[in-house]
């Protein structure tokens, strides 16, 4: 009976993340990724696959989209038993899964509003707008999962996670619905049909619009400006807040967004306000890159270690 007690405290206390995102082959990225970064910052991570990918550290040799009805039974599933705190999302690469991820996620828990609802018509007849005459996002917003949302379109190796229609989708069924979008700057152009921003200016320029989309906060990852400094905005309704790190020569940078936005998701869980949560995120990736600088794990581009941060994060979190 002790054992029973002692077991159902730790689960009282633990902290469980989503993600939802394809899985990597080769383990650098994508699910794989973002549950070595749960499980180093103390957060229990449950998952749902979007895809499953051929890849390794040379790029990626095939795509396959699971079904929108099974990614939204594995969330539906992980929705209705654990009490998730926050999720990530990453590559959804069409149309049918934005649909299904969204119906997810606006579905009324209590009443089962909007349940299995995919995308049918144009913007007028949405999962999203239709839901908003039954049971209202904002009731909803206010009980839901803090939700991240890395837009993942292209692979580091340039390679196409996406298919026709997909951008369109996410501006209409998943951005209203989203609490941080983490884009790269290639992203941010994508989403809005504009060139890649070219300095701060045009990076703060591209979030407020990119806010204009619905979500409630914008991260601009500007990893890809020239500079010594790797700066990134984050943009909200009241202010952009400047975060600027020096830049590491390395050439194992694979799953370094997937890993930013889990390891911001998981400090999320743990319930830290998202610009200081922001600002831990980009230090566990600066650690992470450290530790995967010098590491030869394949003929192309490596991944980061998170795995080896795990010990030093539990000693700076004791409830873990």
């Amino acid at each position: 009976m002790a054992g029973h007690d002692a077991a159902r405290r730790l689960s009282d206390r633990t902290p469980i993340a989503l993600t939802i995102a394809g899985s990597d082959s080769g383990g650098g990225a994508g699910i794989q990724a973002d549950l070595r970064t749960f499980a180093a910052l103390g957060v229990y991570g449950a998952s749902a696959i979007t895809a499953l990918t051929a890849q390794n550290t040379r790029g990626v040799k095939a795509v396959y989209f699971a079904p929108p009805e099974i990614v939204a039974a594995q969330t539906e599933a992980v929705l209705e038993d654990f009490d998730v705190a926050a999720m990530k999302i990453g590559m959804l690469g069409s149309v049918g899964i934005v649909g299904a991820v969204a119906a997810c996620l606006t579905r009324d828990p209590s009443s089962g509003a909007a349940r299995h609802l995919l995308p049918q018509g144009g913007e007028g007849d949405s999962p999203l707008s239709r839901l908003r005459e039954r049971v209202g996002v904002r009731r909803w917003r206010e009980r839901a999962p803090f939700i991240i949302y890395d837009p993942v379109m292209i692979a580091s190796s340039g390679d196409a996670l996406s298919g026709a229609g997909f951008i369109d989708a996410i501006k209409v069924h998943l951005l209203p619905l989203v609490d941080c979008l983490t884009p790269n700057l290639a992203e941010a152009a994508a989403l809005l049909g504009e060139p890649i921003a070219r300095d701060e200016a045009g990076m703060a320029r591209q979030g407020r619009a990119l806010l204009a989309l619905g979500p409630r906060a914008v991260l601009m990852k500007g990893g890809h400006l020239d500079g010594v400094e790797a700066i990134d905005l984050l943009v909200t309704e009241h202010e952009t807040k400047r975060f600027a790190a020096p830049r590491l020569a390395s050439c194992n940078l694979h799953g370094t967004g997937c890993t930013l936005a889990s390891a911001i998701t998981a400090h999320i869980v743990r319930g830290v306000e998202l610009s200081e949560a922001v600002s831990a995120a980009k230090e566990f990736v600066r650690q992470a890159i450290e530790a995967g600088r010098g590491v030869k794990l394949g003929a192309g581009v490596g991944p980061l270690l998170q795995m080896s941060l795990a010990n030093q994060a539990h000693e700076t979190n004791p409830t873990s």
